[in-house]
């Protein structure tokens, strides 16, 4: 299927995309690959692949940012909003009636049984295009090593923060010594000088956090404004942020709303940081629910509307093309350790890994679309575990 990305259909997209992309990032980048690659063919996936690797090289949620990038790779700055918000859209609208309900009654109803099922799709579904985008983004020997090598240093404990840009500047070096048509000195000195003030910003950003700090809507908005701006990685690392700031150091939720908030972000399509939106629903009601929402995605905007000009001149620089190539096979990597990671949680037993596998091979060899797939795994998930706790 082809057909125009006008604006109308950017927005069209990405509210279906929203409203039914479940799993978490490596999920919904699946989702974006089977829509916009391979069946409307907006995209190549090289192109997917390089807006996943800026979206890597940047804080805030990775799946969202990469809706943005290819808003704005599509429609300009007018698609970058749509794009943007379109995706937000349908998670913030499920949540928010949730949350209604958790503050009225105190708990999430059939939220463990529903992801018993779903999660074991969703990893098939993940796998498919990871599978996929592999053969695109590890396309030389060279690239394929990379992708080894930031497994392995990636299990050894270095930050992945430090892997995209190092792994990145060192490929960029060595082409640009042993390359005389990649010895580009302001590509280089641009690049170098970004990633230092990148990871430096971060770390400051991050390493600022007061002990103490009363509830008031201009503190939950700073709060996670400030999230939205300095958090890499996995919905593992929000979870850390929150639990120390939220619960030890602020003492505004507790530990188990933490975990609930984030039990509604992983049963909800879309960004899994909507648990925010829980989290500012449950202290300040739907205006503490819109003012979180805004602070943790409005730094996803304003990073990606100042780096998205930057890609299509990255390609067009030979040296600065390595620095690129060398980022999306880490991302692909890391990637894949995350998928590892997520089958360790998912596949408990033998009906999980049956289903996973059953879902992998309707998927490679059919090619149903993945949300009958998903409806049957919440299905089975509900008749097997919605009548006790898991």
């Amino acid at each position: 299927m082809t057909d125009t990305p006008s604006l109308l259909n950017i927005a069209a997209v990405f509210l279906r995309l929203g409203g039914t992309a479940f799993g978490g990032p490596l999920a919904h980048i699946a989702f974006m690959q089977a829509e916009l690659v391979r069946r409307r063919r907006w995209l190549s996936d090289e192109e997917l692949l390089d807006l996943v690797g800026a979206a890597n090289l940047i804080p805030g949620p990775n799946s969202t940012e990469v809706a943005i990038h290819i808003g704005y790779k599509l429609c300009g700055w007018p698609g970058l909003v749509v794009a943007g918000l379109c995706f937000i859209l349908p998670a913030f609208l499920l949540v928010m009636p949730l949350a209604a309900l958790y503050v009225q009654y105190g708990k999430v109803p059939l939220a463990a049984a529903v992801l018993y099922g779903l999660k074991p799709v969703i990893l098939a579904i993940v796998f498919q295009a990871l599978y996929g985008l592999a053969k695109t983004a590890l396309k030389t020997t060279a690239l394929k090593l990379t992708a080894l090598l930031a497994v392995l240093l990636y299990v050894a404990g270095v930050n992945e923060l430090t892997l995209l840009f190092g792994i990145g500047l060192v490929s960029a070096l060595r082409h640009f010594c042993t390359d005389k048509a990649a010895r580009e000195k302001t590509a280089f000195a641009v690049l170098s000088a970004v990633s230092v003030a990148l990871i430096g910003g971060t770390y400051l950003l991050s390493s600022y956090t007061p002990r103490d700090m009363p509830y008031g809507p201009g503190a939950l908005f700073l709060y996670f404004l400030k999230l939205g701006s300095v958090l890499y990685g996995s919905g593992y690392v929000l979870l850390a942020f929150l639990r120390s700031d939220l619960v030890e150091h602020y003492h505004w939720i507790t530990s188990a709303q933490l975990l609930d908030a984030v039990a509604i972000g992983q049963i909800t399509p879309g960004p899994l940081f909507t648990s925010a939106t829980f989290i500012g629903f449950i202290l300040g009601g739907p205006t503490g629910a819109l003012i979180a929402t805004i602070g943790i995605f409005l730094p996803a905007f304003l990073l990606v509307a100042v780096t998205a000009p930057v890609i299509k001149k990255m390609r067009a620089s030979a040296l600065a093309a390595h620095f690129l190539d060398s980022v999306n096979a880490t991302a692909l990597a890391l990637m894949a350790v995350v998928l590892f990671q997520l089958a360790h949680d998912a596949l408990i037993d033998a009906v999980t890994i049956a289903m996973a596998v059953i879902s992998a091979f309707v998927l490679v060899r059919f090619k149903v679309n993945s949300l009958w797939l998903m409806l049957a795994g919440a299905v089975v998930g509900l008749a097997l575990h919605g009548l006790k706790p898991i």
